[in-house]
């Protein structure tokens, strides 16, 4: 069994710029608590204003950063941080958020939880690298996890995009163009050619300035 880690005065919970930026916990409201194992956790904060977030997720026995293993995105002002464990024992996690406008690069650390995660009954695999615009306000249905060990065949794609004009997946220079359905973009995409060659595959969007430019919005390695 894991050693509870010893943490400064005032860590965990909310810090000061939290309720500055008019933050508020919607599904986690104790800053500490246990998971039964390492399965998919949501932990969902309400935003009443756009901000910027990043997030740390540090594996304490090692004290090794394991960030790969969250994905945050956006919708109807709410901030959701999908994680999983490499591994069973405590973690902290520490999420740190500034006004969208405001250009200091620096951002505070506005909340940090401390979970127990109590067995890890199955493999935990990094989730998609997001890029700058992923932050703002996508929200990706599926897939959230896709590598060499995921079925390949026809990957369903199903992703909300702000403002975005059209949306394809790219992978090795092979383009599948996703379709709008209501406000979301929707498409599949064979893949299973592309197994364990680790090939990167794209989701991008074009924001309608200039047909050809697409921007990067997440990565992942097949």
């Amino acid at each position: 069994m894991s050693e509870k880690p010893e943490l400064p005065a005032g860590y965990l919970g909310s810090q000061p710029k939290f309720g500055e930026l008019g933050l508020q916990t919607l599904s986690h409201d104790s800053p500490e608590f246990s998971v039964d194992n390492n399965g998919e956790l949501e932990i969902k904060f309400k935003a009443p204003r756009p901000v910027k977030v990043t997030t740390n997720l540090i594996n304490c026995k090692t004290d090794q950063e394991v960030t790969e293993f969250v994905f945050t995105q956006t919708k109807d002002k709410e901030l959701h941080f999908v994680l999983v464990f490499p591994e069973a024992g405590y973690f902290k996690f520490q999420i740190f958020a500034l006004d969208a406008s405001d250009e200091s690069k620096s951002l505070p650390n506005v909340y940090n939880y401390l979970i127990n995660v109590k067995d890890a009954l199955k493999a935990a695999y990094p989730f998609p690298k997001q890029y700058a615009q992923w932050k703002d306000g996508c929200y990706l249905y599926s897939p959230l996890v896709l590598n060499a060990k995921t079925s390949l065949a026809k990957v369903d794609f199903k992703v909300f995009i702000p403002n975005a004009k059209a949306v394809a997946v790219v992978a090795a220079g092979e383009w599948f163009h996703l379709t709008k359905k209501g406000d979301n973009w929707e498409g599949t995409a064979a893949l299973s050619k592309h197994r364990g060659k680790d090939v990167k595959v794209t989701l991008n969007a074009n924001y309608g300035a200039d047909e050809s430019k697409y921007a990067t919005l997440l990565e992942y390695i097949i």
